[in-house]
């Protein structure tokens, strides 16, 4: 290419990149990594400590259990639906660890009985909808409850302290800024990119988020796709049941309910349609970093902790509207 093509192609493409930023659906299809920008600059101006690689691994290692949901909430809302029972499944793999362990199982059975427990409410979540064709938000709200109550009648309301020197060695080792708990975040966030893209069974999600009807009529099971999304869920809040023990070395019965908000939360920061069928896993990653990021930095400037959900849920809204205008 000569020299007068060349510099007509650079002001082509800067032409082409000017008109992208006047169009509100780029801002709102790259809404979590500006915002992710935007917070970090924010909050490193007000407080030095915020960039320092202590708070930074600490983000990290906090972020790495939202990520982990947000993972399976992502795969949930793909195939347009949605689980609300997260968080209390979630709850109930951390009790069903603690009562393990209490018994002296030992840490791997512990470990597996979080991992099962979640995954059977996963499992009759998937099930209830896709069989007994009853809409995700009555059967997610009422295992929700389900979930929740059963983790205070078989804790009896009562917490297990978790004194594991594996469990502590986990979470406060890594690579580099990296914790354990983010590696396998991210180890997740790569299979689970894996299956979205590059196998059938990522491809007949996609095509049943995006019209359950068009997706039979090609002879894709639907109903097995919805079961095996709310399976994921149900697995991955075992896994993120095991990770919050490791963080703070006790099993808690009190379900966490901003888990749940924030899993949603990141899934429509990170530009996943919320009618299904079209999103990637690396969106939700950089949302629940961002609603990370955003906790920590209030945290740090001495922000009242009444006031941090209402921003978690004033940034909720704000992508919600975003939401419309993504490609």
């Amino acid at each position: 290419m000569n020299t007068p093509d060349r510099s007509r192609a650079k002001t082509a493409a800067s032409g082409a990149w000017y008109q992208d930023l006047k169009r509100i659906s780029f801002w709102a299809d790259h809404a979590a990594i500006i915002g992710l920008v935007v917070m970090v600059a924010v909050f490193t101006a007000l407080n030095p400590v915020f960039l320092t690689v202590g708070n930074i691994q600490s983000i990290l290692i906090a972020a790495s259990i939202l990520i982990v949901l947000t993972i399976g909430q992502a795969f949930v809302i793909l195939s347009d639906g949605i689980d609300l029972s997260v968080a209390s499944t979630m709850t109930l793999g951390v009790i069903a660890f603690g009562i393990a362990y209490a018994q002296g199982t030992g840490l791997l059975v512990s470990m597996v009985s979080a991992v099962v427990a979640s995954t059977i409410v996963g499992v009759l979540n998937g099930v209830l909808i896709a069989k007994g064709k009853i809409t995700d938000f009555i059967v997610t709200l009422g295992s929700l409850s389900v979930a929740s109550g059963l983790a205070l009648v078989l804790s009896d309301g009562k917490p297990t302290s978790i004194t594991s020197v594996d469990l502590i060695n986990f979470s406060t080792h890594g690579v580099l800024i990296f914790g354990n708990p983010f590696i396998v975040a991210a180890i997740i966030a790569i299979i689970a990119h894996v299956v979205l893209f590059r196998t059938r069974f990522g491809t007949h999600l996609f095509a049943t988020g995006g019209s359950e009807e068009a997706a039979q009529a090609t002879g894709i099971s639907t109903a097995r796709v919805k079961i095996a999304v709310y399976t994921i869920s149900g697995i991955l809040a075992g896994v993120a049941a095991i990770l919050l023990i490791a963080r703070v070395g006790a099993s808690e019965p009190a379900a966490n309910t901003t888990f749940l908000l924030n899993s949603v939360a990141a899934v429509v920061l990170g530009g996943v349609s919320l009618t299904g069928g079209r999103g990637s896993v690396f969106g939700p990653i950089v949302g629940a970093l961002l609603l990370t990021v955003l906790t920590n930095g209030l945290t740090l400037m001495n922000v009242s902790q009444f006031y941090q959900p209402l921003a978690v849920g004033v940034v909720v809204i704000l992508a919600a509207l975003l939401s419309r205008f993504q490609k």
